[in-house]
């Protein structure tokens, strides 16, 4: 019988596909297939890439797939290798459709890249897998003896879940002489068997009637059930109920409340006591649904409901009901129900999201698909009509693509620093009354683009540091925000190449690129930057990235770092700077001036002067100003012709530095014209701000010039020695020559030596040496400076001839407006305070009185306080 059963299913999957070639791809874009049930998994249903004219190298990166309701069995799948659609699971045509007719499948199939969607219809169709079935093993009839010829007895039918021809055909009673069977039809073409009687009975020849009841269906191969009937021979009750139709119909809403009443069947007998009292009853092929759902009053015949109602389920009931009297020998009969139900929009609209694809870029042009909804009602009629809508006030909208299908796009352009997520709600409402709706929600969020630059919280940056600062230590942080997310908003810092002083900026700052905190690379020295500014990026990690520049500036602040430097008077080798003072000076005479400069600024260049120490603390004053030194009374008789003074100066910073300076004064009777200590200098600015190395090559220079100088002096001194002892012996025709008239000659050589500098008119000077006793007459020498070089360390000796009149008027040979000029480079003070220009040093002046007088010297030394 196996091989029977697969030689059948072979027949009818060959007929299948032949239907399935003939057919071909419907109008409207909707195919058509149809195949057997009970197919195993694998079985080959349809090309469906061929007949959809798909690529089908493509289906798979296009997610080419069947939707189907979560939950739902997925009797069929499609391969997406080659599109071919093959069986899933074994398909039941019995258990996907309860009800007969025709079963069919319907499928939603999608493709996306771009959005596609196909409907595809698969008929399964029936094979003779099920036999015919009786409710009962064996039949028992009572039958009265009196019974006519020709009386029918119907006999329950047998049940064939197949339908068509595979549904039962006909039945065949096994050989007997008292009873034929006849086949009737009803009215929905299903067969049931009477059993005619042919023989009249005789109970008490016979009791009991054994006969075979046999049920056929029409497959290929035929399948069969059978039953027993046993037929008891009674005496008479002759009458039988009848029903007032054979069939009846009614409609009730599937709404209806339990304890409803369907129907009111009635049914009739002429027999009179037990034999025509009727009880009611469901046949033996009530199906067990049919029993949940129904109930019948046994003596009045009524049909109640019972259990809830399911239009969705199953819009038409069919009950079948028999009566039958309670006399000896009672016959049923049978009638049918029809109940109608009509349905009642109780189903709210489902929605379902076939398809998502979230996130959604930020720069996504409008029409963007974000996902395909289907919504299903399981209602009827205006009751299954559904309309589906978006929420206000979001950039989404539906667009309808097939029927309750439905595809949300954007509208406009997403911004996610503004909104990064939105909630959309759906509304899908049915057209039923009252109408009844479901809302669902969409969480769409939008992924970032690198859109957004980075952003400095400030626009410029300003940072004081204190100079002197330890190199690595931070100086100031700077930050910018990125309103984009993850790698965009990632910010690393740098700064801009560039150069501070002709140096790389990178060698003063660097930046941490994570956190933005700045560092000193070095120590900063006001005196020699004062204010610098750099530029600091901040870039994104986005593609492609994005920055921002800020102006970072940069100022030193001072400290007193820098002591006072004593610029005049300046020590000579080491010697103490000496200076002449006549004894007529009165008081307020200026001695000298006292200069000093600072290169720190503000309050810690700001100077002050006074006399630390003094030989006599009543004779002398400085100008804590300008460092004026100034006689504060005339000289007596009993002051010391040696005055030792020490000046302090003082800065005005915190702790305040200070210098000293020792002087040497020389209290003389007459002034002779020689060059004072106190020097004018003039300092350039680009000295003042230099390092403590400039003021060594100063004083180094200074130092060399003097020594040069008293060598010239000395080599002179030598040649006047010589030329008077190569002369010893002869005699000078007065007048007598000397250099310097009224002077006498004297055993130690050289007596005095004057130093005039040159006039701004351009007269020489000249320096003159005495010549001892015995030497030749007539003869001195000038030191002879161009007008050039006031400025210069070099002296030229020249022989002169002094005037003969020196003698008589000595007081012509010098002048006492003669100044000597001495300009030299030196550290510029500090511009943001200079002292008054009464502080600044200046040339004392002398007028030589005698030129006979001893000079003197400053002699001291600089101090660092």
């Amino acid at each position: 019988m196996g091989a029977g059963m697969g030689s059948r299913r072979g027949q009818l999957f060959l007929r299948s596909l032949l239907f399935l070639l003939l057919a071909g791809p419907p109008a409207g874009g909707q195919l058509r297939y149809a195949v057997p049930e009970e197919l195993e998994h694998g079985a080959f249903v349809a090309n469906l890439g061929e007949d959809l004219g798909l690529d089908v190298s493509t289906l798979s990166a296009r997610r080419f797939r069947i939707v189907s309701r979560a939950g739902a069995r997925q009797h069929l799948e499609v391969n997406l290798e080659n599109g071919i659609l093959f069986v899933n699971e074994r398909i039941d045509r019995e258990e996907v459709c309860e009800a007969g007719g025709t079963c069919l499948l319907h499928l939603q199939l999608l493709v996306e890249s771009p959005l596609e969607l196909y409907r595809v219809e698969v008929e399964v169709l029936d094979i003779n897998d099920h036999a015919p079935t009786f409710p009962w093993q064996e039949y028992v009839l009572e039958v009265a003896e009196s019974a006519v010829l020709g009386a029918r007895f119907p006999l329950e039918s047998a049940q064939d879940p197949d339908v068509g021809t595979n549904s039962v055909h006909t039945y065949r009673l096994s050989p007997n002489s008292f009873f034929s069977l006849e086949v009737q039809t009803r009215s929905d073409a299903s067969k049931f068997a009477e059993l005619v009687l042919e023989r009249a009975l005789d109970r008490e020849q016979q009791r009991l009637h054994r006969m075979l009841l046999t049920a056929l269906d029409g497959g290929v191969p035929e399948r069969s059930g059978t039953a027993h009937i046993l037929v008891t021979v009674l005496d008479a009750n002759d009458n039988v109920p009848a029903f007032d139709q054979p069939s009846y119909g009614v409609s009730l809403p599937e709404d209806a409340p339990a304890g409803t009443l369907v129907i009111q069947l009635n049914a009739t007998d002429l027999d009179e006591g037990p034999n025509g009292e009727i009880e009611y009853s469901f046949s033996g092929h009530a199906p067990p649904r049919v029993r949940e759902l129904f109930h019948i009053e046994p003596r009045s015949g009524q049909v109640l409901l019972k259990g809830r109602l399911d239009y969705e389920r199953a819009s038409l009931h069919e009950l079948y009901v028999q009566a039958k009297d309670r006399g000896p020998s009672a016959v049923a009969v049978h009638c049918r129900v029809l109940v109608h139900l009509l349905d009642v929009n109780d189903n709210a609209p489902e929605v379902t999201l076939t398809s998502v694809s979230t996130p959604v870029l930020e720069d996504a042009p409008p029409g963007t698909v974000i996902a395909v909804i289907s919504v299903l009602d399981r209602d009827s009629g205006d009751n299954g009509r559904v309309s589906c809508e978006v929420g206000p006030n979001v950039p989404f909208e539906l667009r309808s693509s097939f029927r309750n299908y439905y595809t949300l796009v954007t509208t406009q352009a997403l911004d996610r620093e503004v909104v990064p997520e939105y909630n959309v709600s759906i509304t899908a409402r049915d057209m039923g009354s009252p109408a009844l709706l479901t809302r669902s929600t969409l969480t769409v969020p939008v992924s970032d683009v690198n859109d957004n630059a980075p952003r400095f919280l400030q626009p410029s940056y300003s940072v004081y540091v204190m100079e002197n600062n330890a190199p690595g230590a931070s100086i100031c942080s700077v930050s910018a925000l990125d309103p984009d997310c993850q790698q965009n908003a990632y910010l690393s810092y740098s700064i801009a190449e560039g150069h501070i002083h002709g140096m790389p900026v990178g060698t003063y700052v660097s930046i941490n690129s994570d956190s933005g905190h700045m560092y000193a690379l070095r120590s900063l020295d006001y005196e020699q930057i004062r204010s610098f500014q750099i530029q600091v990026q901040a870039q994104d990690a986005g593609f492609p990235p994005l920055s921002a520049n800020v102006t970072v500036h940069i100022f030193v602040l001072d400290q007193n770092d820098n002591a006072p430097v004593i610029v005049s008077p300046l020590p000579h080798n080491g010697s103490v700077a000496t200076e002449l003072v006549p004894r007529s000076a009165r008081p307020g005479y200026l001695v000298g001036t006292v200069s000093a400069v600072d290169a720190d600024a503000g309050l810690n260049s700001r100077l002050s002067y006074q006399l630390l120490q003094a030989t006599d603390f009543t004779l002398f004053s400085v100008a804590p100003d300008t460092g004026e030194l100034r006689t504060l009374r005339s000289f007596l008789e009993q002051d010391s012709t040696r005055q030792r003074l020490v000046v302090q100066v003082r800065d005005g910073g915190q702790p305040a530095l200070s210098a000293t300076v020792s002087l040497l004064l020389s209290v003389v009777e007459t002034m002779p014209q020689t060059l004072s200590d106190f020097s004018e200098f003039s300092l350039p600015p680009e000295v003042s701000s230099s390092s403590p190395l400039t003021l060594y090559l100063l004083v180094s220079l200074g130092s060399i010039s003097f020594t040069f100088l008293l060598a010239i002096l000395i080599l002179t001194a030598i040649r006047c020695r010589g030329e008077r002892r190569s002369r010893q012996g002869d005699s000078c025709s007065p007048p007598r020559c000397y250099c310097c008239p009224g002077s006498r000659p004297s055993s130690d050589g050289l007596k005095t030596s004057n130093l005039t500098a040159q006039s701004p008119a351009g007269t020489a000077a000249a320096t003159c040496l005495d010549v001892p006793a015995g030497g030749p007459p007539g003869y001195c020498y000038k030191v002879c400076l161009g007008p050039e070089s006031a400025q210069s360390d070099f002296m030229f000796l020249k022989p002169c001839s002094p005037p003969r009149n020196n003698e008589k008027d000595p007081g012509k040979r010098s002048r006492p407006d003669q100044h000597l000029q001495v300009s030299k480079e030196a550290k510029q003070p500090n511009t943001d305070w200079l002292p008054p220009s009464t502080q600044r040093p200046t040339l004392k002046r002398y007028q030589i009185q005698h030129c006979g007088n001893r000079g003197s010297r400053w002699k001291g030394d600089v101090g660092m306080g």
